[in-house]
């Protein structure tokens, strides 16, 4: 393992270490305040504090996990604390929230306020309507169900709304302290020891925060990475947490059924032991007046009144046309039929009326009627002769059964949103950290990378080395194919660049040659070929200052008329030694001879562009353009086309400035060469007829530049 390895993981530990130091703290202010709240009998309750101050400084991560785990410690001296365990997770991914956004400065004291009021929505809101559930629609326990009691005794007739009032009450109050006490703690810790907390659990060197912003924003053409693993891991969990919830609660409401038909049967047993089947016929004739009724009768009511879910105890006679009465318990609401009264069947037991007459056994009912939701058995009554003479009958009011439902789902919901919350962030986290983050800095690390410059390049592979991302997956080997490949480019680009130098001074070098040939038969000293690029060049940066032409002056347009003035006398090399070098004027005959040399010199141009590349003819373009037509005039006097203004190329425009200038100072074999004062006099009076005015004034403008261009020896030494 190297130094650098060493200290990767020396820094990963540490970061670690403060991940867990601040997870403990967290629990530790939550439990000690949670429990000097209740042993001072305050109403408050202060274990929030270390859960939204985890997360305000951690992340999601750590404030869910002291959340969690502050209601399973607080669970052991009372369970129902277990239950408030989603509230706490709530209020701290709220804090990390708000604290990522800045909502924890007190230079705006209204944003305090929207989290106090969060805070207090959930703990109060929320924690009300889990409590009235919990507590089987009735008011709970501690300060805030005391409190209710007092604003339901005090005129608010309707529990729910008492019990909400008292508990937005309290937790506005225990929701204010919170959020102050985490205001001050993070204005007052370090902000090293802030910075190591953010950035606990990256598997890379961070990159700045802002450029962690910009990942976040930036937009996916579908869907993000990020979007796609919170979406199947949370339809995942999700998925999986309903169908634990469903056969959660199915298996509760079956057990609970079966548990009072358990019960069911075991009333109807001791109600049929007191019951002698021999005299069941005259408990129906005497009734009260049978020996031994009363007795029977009021362990039937004894049986009714003992059981809180058994709703009514009888015995029936069943007949063909109906059920007569032998005893009825009676009840608070009702009270039981008097022996001999004919019931009607219920619609419930048409289908079981055949096993019924037949003195069968029948299984339970559970049918919900007039009556709610109702378990019924019943069971046989035998005589000595072993006939059944009546059925006793014992229903048992289910509609605790979903009450308790309803009680028994809100607590595994609560336990379960707690602990999915808990997975899905510590599932989301690690891939955060170790998926997402790690592709995103790659990405804006590498996205604007440049190549232009040695520099720039050198850069570029820095920035990426930087990044030395550890995570010991694809990732990282992702990562370390992107170092490389990037590193082969940039020396691809490095040894292309060196190439193309060499090539675009062998090309140019070759382009002098080849011009300075054909000028040398006019006895030319080799100057007007350089010194004509040279003052192309002067006019093209000057126009490009004085925004002239400047969507046409881009970079490489400049870049191909300098590279090509040479060219612009190509066609010459056709024009003979006598016609060029003649010292006096020459005939008319000739003069269209030396005329010619314009299109000849194109053709010349036109030739070598066929031979090479369409991508690669650039300079060659403007270079036809430039022996083609830099004889032609702005006012269309000119030849070999006779074009006007600018029909005539941009480039072939400058070169006539340029050209005439450069003969006119120029000494040849015709005649002596002007003063500088006089040519650019010459081409001041040549705007706007021979020349392109704009082009004329700003060679006029850039007369020091031309000055020295003219004053300096470019010949071939």
């Amino acid at each position: 393992m190297d130094q650098q390895d060493r200290e990767y993981r020396k820094q990963q530990k540490s970061s670690r270490n403060y991940l867990i130091g601040l997870c403990a703290a967290g629990l530790l202010i939550n439990y000690l305040l949670g429990h000097l709240a209740l042993r001072l009998e305050m109403p408050l309750y202060l274990d929030n504090i270390g859960s939204a101050l985890a997360a305000a400084l951690g992340g999601y991560l750590p404030g869910i996990i002291v959340g969690f785990f502050t209601n399973i410690v607080n669970c052991v001296g009372d369970y129902t604390n277990a239950y408030y365990g989603s509230l706490t997770i709530l209020i701290a991914i709220a804090s990390a929230w708000f604290a990522s956004n800045g909502y924890y400065s007190f230079r705006k004291p209204w944003r305090l306020l929207a989290v106090i009021a969060v805070f207090a929505f959930i703990g109060g809101g929320l924690g009300s309507l889990l409590t009235r559930v919990l507590y089987g629609f009735e008011f709970g326990v501690g300060t805030s169900a005391q409190l209710a009691r007092q604003i339901y005794a005090g005129g608010v007739k309707n529990e729910f709304l008492a019990q909400l009032s008292a508990d937005m009450i309290v937790d506005l109050v225990d929701k204010t302290i919170t959020v102050l006490v985490v205001a001050v703690l993070l204005h007052v810790l370090p902000k090293e020891l802030k910075k190591r907390l953010y950035y606990a659990g990256w598997q890379y060197n961070p990159v700045t925060l802002e450029k962690h912003m910009l990942a976040n924003k930036k937009r996916a053409r579908l869907m993000s990475l990020r979007s796609k693993i919170v979406m199947l891991v949370s339809a995942g969990m999700i998925i999986t947490g309903v169908i634990v919830t469903v056969i959660s609660f199915i298996h509760y409401r079956t057990a609970a059924v079966e548990e009072q038909k358990d019960l069911a049967w075991g009333v109807a047993k001791v109600a049929s032991a007191a019951i002698d089947g021999d005299r069941v016929e005259e408990y129906i004739r005497l009734g009260e007046q049978a020996e031994g009724y009363s007795l029977v009768d009021q362990r039937f009511n004894d049986l009714a009144d003992g059981t809180e879910s058994v709703q009514y105890v009888y015995a029936y006679k069943i007949l063909p046309d109906g059920c007569q009465v032998v005893f009825d318990a009676d009840t608070p609401d009702t009270p039981g039929g008097e022996p001999g009264e004919m019931v009607a069947f219920d619609e419930d037991f048409r289908d079981m009326l055949p096993d019924l007459l037949a003195g069968r056994e029948v299984e339970p009912i559970v049918a919900t009627g007039q009556f709610g939701w109702l378990l019924t058995v019943y069971n046989p009554v035998y005589d000595s002769r072993g006939k059944c003479q009546c059925y006793v009958g014992v229903d048992v009011n289910m509609d605790h059964i979903l009450k308790n439902g309803y009680e028994f789902l809100a607590r595994v919901v609560s336990l379960f949103f707690g602990f999915l919350v808990l997975l899905l962030t510590a599932t989301i986290w690690f891939a955060e950290y170790n998926i997402i983050l790690p592709i995103n800095a790659l990405d804006i690390t590498t996205e604007n990378s440049l190549y232009t410059t040695e520099k720039a390049r050198a850069e570029t592979v820095e920035r990426i080395h930087d990044l030395d991302i550890r995570t010991g997956d694809e990732i990282e080997s992702l990562y370390h194919s992107v170092t490389r490949t990037t590193e082969d480019m940039v020396n691809t680009v490095e040894n292309v660049e060196r190439q193309s130098e060499i090539i675009n001074k062998l090309q140019n070098g070759l382009i002098l040659v080849l011009a300075d040939m054909v000028e040398s038969r006019d006895k030319c000293t080799g100057d007007h070929v350089r010194k004509t690029a040279a003052y192309t060049d002067i006019i093209m940066r000057e126009l490009k200052k004085e925004g002239v032409y400047t969507d046409q002056l881009t970079d490489a347009f400049m870049q191909d008329v300098a590279h090509s003035a040479p060219l612009h006398d190509i066609g010459k090399i056709q024009v003979s030694d006598t016609i060029l070098n003649k010292p006096g004027k020459l005939t008319d005959e000739e003069f269209e001879i030396m005329k010619a040399h314009t299109t000849a010199g194109a053709e010349v141009i036109r030739h070598a562009i066929n031979t090479v590349s369409e991508e690669n003819s650039g300079y060659l373009k403007e270079a036809m353009n430039l022996a083609h037509y830099h004889h032609e005039k702005w006012d269309g006097t000119g030849y070999p086309c006779g074009l006007k203004g600018e029909e005539i190329p941009l480039s072939a425009r400058i070169m006539a400035v340029a050209d005439v200038f450069d003969a006119l100072v120029s000494k040849r074999s015709y005649k002596e060469g002007f003063p500088f004062e006089k040519a650019m006099s010459i081409i001041r009076e040549g705007s706007g007829s021979h020349f392109d005015p704009r082009i004329a004034q700003a060679f006029l403008n850039a007369s020091d530049e031309v000055r020295r261009v003219m004053n300096t020896n470019m010949s071939i030494e």
